[in-house]
């Protein structure tokens, strides 16, 4: 597979939305050249707040141009916008329905060198609980695109998890992207893999192992947490007996639970693969620090076949 960045391609699409639509501003936390709201800098800059290293008053900001008609979108690190500024999301934002846009950048273990104080495994877990957020997850760059498209085109709140790495492409400019439904990437009987995320790639990898195993697994893509539709979810799943989910996310409150609430009237056997309550570390490649926590295709497959 081929590999683009996924938050350039984010900064790109970005852009273009600025130049398309003047009420679109972007906001930055003193983070701009690892979430590429820079590019919104150099290339559109009366559309560009630097807010400097304040998360909490870039959200009551952001909150504020809501307010007077703007469409913010608000950069930072997801560790950081979703943990040091939650009760300004949850309060300013999420309780009055504004249309706030909030992006957290380095998700998951993808800011592998800086560490457990810059790694996001429970983002999603924070802002799928909050009412009225949509929480978007894309699985490579050309659904970054199309997750800052949708969450403009949607009003009210919503949040995007954006990998910091080159990730395989998976999907293409054509693919659609629909908000509460599952996309099928493969078909198989035997498992359904629903993965988000960078996890989608490698949970094609998986069933590429497990095909040599004689087991015939379905990937499924979640590139939206919140909402999930629950039909959708089990029409995807198919004549699958057994679910696998697998997210670069902790398996608290995360992808695995949101299948497991959608699925509550009608359960079908589940098991969960992600970050099991532990911190990430500093690394000095992406994939050590997946390799540590057991995110890797080899593990999926493992993982997937266990009845």
């Amino acid at each position: 597979m081929t590999k683009s960045s996924q938050r350039n391609a984010y900064g790109e699409e970005l852009l273009a939305i600025c130049r398309e639509n003047n009420n679109v501003v972007v906001l930055d936390a003193d983070l701009c050249g690892g979430t590429q709201s820079i590019q919104i800098e150099k290339g559109k800059r009366e559309s560009f707040y630097e807010m400097g290293i304040g998360e909490q008053n870039m959200i009551t900001a952001a909150a504020g141009l809501a307010l007077a008609g703007k469409i913010p979108v608000a950069n930072s690190f997801a560790v950081f916008i979703c943990g040091r500024s939650f009760e300004q999301i949850r309060q300013g934002v999420c309780l009055p329905e504004l249309n706030v846009k909030v992006v957290g950048a380095s998700c998951g273990l993808s800011d592998f060198a800086d560490g457990a104080t810059h790694q996001a495994f429970e983002d999603m877990a924070l802002m799928r609980v909050l009412p009225h957020m949509t929480v978007f997850s894309p699985a490579d760059a050309q659904e970054a695109r199309k997750a800052i498209r949708a969450a403009i085109a949607l009003k009210g709140p919503c949040y995007i998890r954006i990998n910091r790495n080159e990730l395989p492409d998976v999907t293409t400019a054509d693919t659609p992207l629909e908000i509460g439904k599952p996309a099928l990437m493969a078909d198989g009987r035997d498992v359904a893999i629903c993965a988000t995320g960078h996890m989608v790639a490698r949970s094609l990898d998986a069933r590429d192992i497990l095909a040599g195993r004689g087991v015939q697994a379905r990937v499924l893509n979640f590139s939206t947490i919140k909402p999930l539709d629950p039909a959708a979810v089990r029409a995807a799943v198919g004549p699958c007996p057994r679910i696998l989910t697998v997210e670069e996310h902790s398996v608290v409150g995360g992808l695995g639970a949101a299948v497991l609430e959608a699925l509550a009237d009608n359960p079908i056997p589940l098991r969960r693969h992600g970050i099991r309550d532990a911190y990430g570390e500093s690394a000095e490649k992406y994939e050590k620090i997946l390799e540590k926590h057991n995110l890797t295709p080899e593990k999926i497959a493992e993982a997937a076949a266990i009845p």
